[in-house]
């Protein structure tokens, strides 16, 4: 009697097999095309350079153009849409911020996507430390800054011109137990402009932004965010050794992402890629003079540090209440 089911096994067992060569193949000789590079921001800023330094580099490797996309509005929102429902082959990617793949689901009560369950996480790219500054005549410490604040409570604001900026601020009151005014200005050329006419205490900003002014002596660089090292500023401390916040991490952070179910042997690939390229000499140094580090890691460490990073803006943005309408 014949085996009713055998068929079926058959077709079952040849469609795995061609399913197994195709992947392979498709690995083996990926990149076969271009490859697109959106970046959810207008051309000439810091994102934007990201992806043209990593392009060109990639593009000469592979021997395939790669072309950047600027896909800019909503927040990043647009660019990121457009990745999530593009083909998961490899040829089309998001270089995100962090905005993009973890802020944006707390502030926003219904996203065009799933930074979880739309995106394949490829590398982490690059961070951009965010620095205290306050005017000629503040504070000249953070010690000094942490004095005045719990000395007046209230009476001691900050300048933000952009989410994560804004979100520091409020995880150093947390942190540190301050009743901080904020103050919101549109980007960093605001929250210069703000500090140069005293309207605020400090602001919280990248360090391309006010380091003619530190230079100048207008502004003095009082702590820097995150643990990271800043270049520019080598003499700066980190907050989270000065005031003992151990835990205390923050910079505005790039990473590369596909859509969802990239093949793996394609995503690996291009994370070693990506990784060759930021550790590149003349790459760190271009990246430097836009006030970026080059941070280059596994797509597994990817993937944990944005968990972490989740969790800890979650809470943060929860515990303040904000809301993008």
């Amino acid at each position: 009697m014949k085996n009713p089911l055998r068929p079926l096994w058959l077709i079952l067992t040849i469609a795995t097999i061609f399913t197994s060569g195709a992947h392979a193949q498709g690995s083996a000789t990926y990149p076969s095309r271009p490859i697109k590079l959106v970046v959810p921001f207008p051309a000439g800023g810091p994102t934007d350079l990201l992806a043209r330094v990593i392009g060109q580099k990639l593009s000469d490797k592979v021997g395939q153009p790669v072309i950047v996309e600027n896909k800019a509005g909503a927040n990043t929102i647009i660019g990121a849409d457009a990745v999530a429902k593009a083909p998961a082959d490899g040829y089309t990617l998001l270089v995100a911020i962090d905005n993009t793949l973890v802020m944006n689901q707390y502030l926003y009560n219904k996203l065009s996507y799933d930074p979880v369950r739309d995106f394949e996480p490829v590398a982490k790219l690059a961070i951009a430390p965010l620095v205290i500054l306050t005017g000629s005549a503040g504070p000249s410490s953070m010690a000094a800054l942490v004095a005045r604040a719990k000395a007046q409570p209230g009476k001691v604001s900050y300048g933000y011109g952009t989410f994560t900026s804004q979100l520091g601020g409020e995880l150093i009151k947390t942190s540190l137990g301050l009743d901080l005014l904020s103050v919101s200005y549109k980007g960093s050329a605001g929250t210069v402009q703000g500090l140069l006419s005293n309207d605020v205490t400090f602001i919280i900003d990248g360090v391309t932004a006010g380091l003619p002014h530190v230079q100048s002596g207008k502004f003095k660089a009082v702590g820097n965010l995150g643990k990271s090292k800043i270049p520019a500023l080598p003499d700066l401390a980190s907050i989270s050794n000065e005031q003992g916040l151990q835990t205390f991490d923050v910079a505005v952070w790039m990473g590369l992402v596909g859509p969802k179910g990239m093949p793996p042997a394609i995503t690996q690939q291009l994370n070693a890629e990506i990784n060759r390229i930021l550790s590149m000499p003349d790459v760190k140094e271009q990246l430097s003079a836009s006030g970026l580090i080059a941070d280059p890691s596994s797509t597994k460490a990817f993937s944990t540090f944005l968990e972490s990073e989740s969790s800890k803006w979650k809470t943060v943005i929860d515990k303040a209440g904000i809301k993008v309408q």
